[in-house]
């Protein structure tokens, strides 16, 4: 699949619905994400550097939320031994098939296993690693403290969650502040003051974000041992939690 431009949102819509990772999200996926989240290729790239150090032989790679397979790529390209699984989940069947053209255009003696499921129904199992990348964001707030108790359980002993989101913040000023800053970010990457607006209110009631507090107690009533951020841009973050 060729990368195209993003130009969803550039049309005035007289109804505009909840945001869906359709046909037409996949299509220009690529280009969407890298224009709206700060820090995305950053982010990517320390996922394969985290991965070099932590995948284990004979263990799992779980890229939860996987989309088009940035992070399994990421992974792919930077863990040395071949001696490893990765399980690429996704319930949007349009990012799965694409991701799957994508896998057969590339020679890897490392296996990669897709899933077109829910991930609150994927099983974690021997996980050295396991990747939330702007995905738990879209679950439901009160499946989120299962989801990362089965993450937790799943994991093996010193493995590692790595989790990326849009985050809130607790005081009203610094909220304001963080959302002018992106959009500011997102119109230094080309979107108009329509394209940011009907974006928003199509993300309005299914991107539900969280304060940094929130995700690191989540972690902490599951077990993991340690959690921190290591990279945040404006809005958005990227955390580590270590079993």
């Amino acid at each position: 699949m060729i990368d195209n431009v993003d130009q969803l949102y550039s049309s005035t819509r007289k109804k505009i619905g909840d945001f869906t990772f359709d046909e037409d999200v996949a299509r220009v996926f690529p280009d969407m994400i890298q224009r709206s989240v700060p820090g995305y290729r950053s982010i990517i790239s320390s996922i394969g550097m985290l991965a070099s150090k932590v995948v284990t032989p004979n263990s799992s790679v779980y890229d939860l939320g996987c989309s088009l397979g940035a992070s399994t790529f990421s992974v792919l390209d930077s863990v040395q031994h071949t001696h490893y699984k990765i399980v690429a989940v996704d319930n949007a069947p349009a990012m799965i098939k694409e991701l799957e053209n994508k896998l057969r255009s590339r020679n890897s003696e490392s296996e990669v296993e897709l899933r077109c499921e829910d991930i609150s129904q994927t099983n974690i199992e021997h996980a050295s690693l396991v990747i939330l990348n702007f995905t738990l964001q879209f679950v439901p707030l009160e499946a989120r403290p299962k989801l990362i108790q089965g993450i937790y359980a799943g994991l093996r002993p010193r493995g590692v969650l790595v989790i990326s989101e849009k985050i809130a913040f607790p005081n009203e000023k610094m909220q304001d502040m963080q959302t002018r800053l992106h959009h500011e970010f997102k119109k230094a990457n080309g979107y108009s003051d329509l394209e940011i607006s009907q974006k928003r209110t199509a993300l309005e009631n299914v991107l539900i974000p969280e304060t940094l507090a929130d995700h690191q107690e989540r972690f902490s009533e599951a077990g993991f041992s340690a959690s921190d951020v290591w990279f945040q841009c404006f809005n958005f973050a990227s955390m580590l939690a270590i079993k």
